[in-house]
């Protein structure tokens, strides 16, 4: 079966955190990763939350009652710099686990400041 569509690619990853997050959320996302935050639509800023965003990369935060943080579901980010980068998440108290499960492809784990699992892949560039 041939069919005329096909997805092409992630436009951008949603994630939630608790109500009121946003402080830790850009000092996390912003500060610590790297990828600038950038301003919500109006319409969408008054549900609080915030969005950071890169060339080719993007990511929403959205605050969200009763939150739970994903634990198993994840973004992985591809990451120039792996070894500095894991480095300075330790040194603002954010544990790193390297994983070394799938041979070929090492992989590190982080939760960002709402309990989020978040995949760091080295890049192959």
């Amino acid at each position: 079966m041939t069919n005329s569509y096909w997805v092409e690619r992630i436009d951008h990853v949603q994630l939630a955190m608790p109500p009121g997050g946003e402080e830790q959320g850009v000092a996390f996302y912003e500060g610590l990763l790297g990828i600038p935050q950038v301003p919500k639509p109006p319409e969408l800023a008054t549900r609080g939350g915030c969005w950071f965003e890169h060339p080719g990369l993007r990511i929403h935060l959205g605050a969200e009652e009763g939150f739970q943080p994903a634990r198993k579901a994840h973004p992985a980010l591809v990451v120039t710099g792996i070894e500095p980068l894991c480095t300075a998440l330790e040194a603002a108290g954010h544990p790193v686990q390297r994983r070394t499960d799938v041979p070929e492809m090492p992989q590190w784990f982080v939760h960002d400041p709402f309990g989020n699992r978040i995949e760091l892949v080295p890049s192959t560039d």
